[in-house]
């Protein structure tokens, strides 16, 4: 039996997530919520959610030990998946809550989409960027097999991602600025939008994520 962790440190939307997966998992595999480090390392794949302010969601990862077991799941090349804030930690900043040390297993930063957002025809745009936009898959990975380029995948957000390395953006999308939604190094694959409410596409997306080999 293969097992699939949701980590739970008590800053993610856990039941969509976990439902989903269970939805798309074959019967070979069990979804298991947990903050327990031992069920986590001996996982075969890992999801990182999260929702919130970045502060409160890195002030439980350390108190709860997440950040040494992510790193260790990293270290050990096992598929890593990170959902909106869950994607957001993994990077080295961001200016949320006047500025916030994150995890920093990729390079990047996160930053405010401002309060003074406009369309490129000078339409006022709300923040948070919430509700349904195109993701341009900037480079391919294997999981966007089966999901055309420019689906639509469901936010819910007023900070967003940048990072460093242009390859390791495979995702990107447009709200007032350009800014990275997917981000893909090794065996971590990170989404800004989250595919448990992005109904098909993101259902095969996690999908593709419990199939994956990197």
């Amino acid at each position: 039996m293969k097992i699939v962790a949701v980590i739970d440190y008590g800053m993610g939307n856990l039941h969509s997530a976990s439902k989903a997966l269970e939805h798309v998992a074959g019967r070979d595999t069990r979804v298991v919520v947990t903050c327990d480090p031992q069920t986590i390392q001996q996982a075969d794949r890992v999801v990182l959610p999260g929702v919130g302010a970045i502060r409160d969601c890195m002030a439980e990862i350390r108190h709860k030990g997440v950040d040494d077991v992510v790193r260790e799941v990293v270290a050990s090349e096992r598929p890593l998946l990170g959902i909106c804030v869950g994607m957001q930690v993994m990077l080295d900043h961001s200016e949320e809550n006047g500025g916030v040390e994150c995890l920093g297993v990729m390079s990047g930063n996160v930053k405010f989409f401002g309060r003074d957002l406009k369309s490129p025809a000078g339409e006022k745009l709300k923040v948070p960027h919430m509700g349904w936009s195109r993701v341009d898959q900037h480079q391919p990975h294997a999981l966007w097999e089966g999901i055309e380029n420019n689906e639509r995948f469901y936010f819910v957000h007023s900070y967003h991602a940048h990072a460093v390395d242009d390859e390791v953006a495979v995702g990107r999308c447009d709200y007032g600025v350009s800014f990275d939604v997917a981000l893909a190094s090794d065996a971590i694959f990170a989404v800004q939008f989250h595919p448990e409410k992005s109904a098909a596409s993101g259902l095969k997306l996690l999908e593709n994520f419990l199939q994956w080999t990197p």
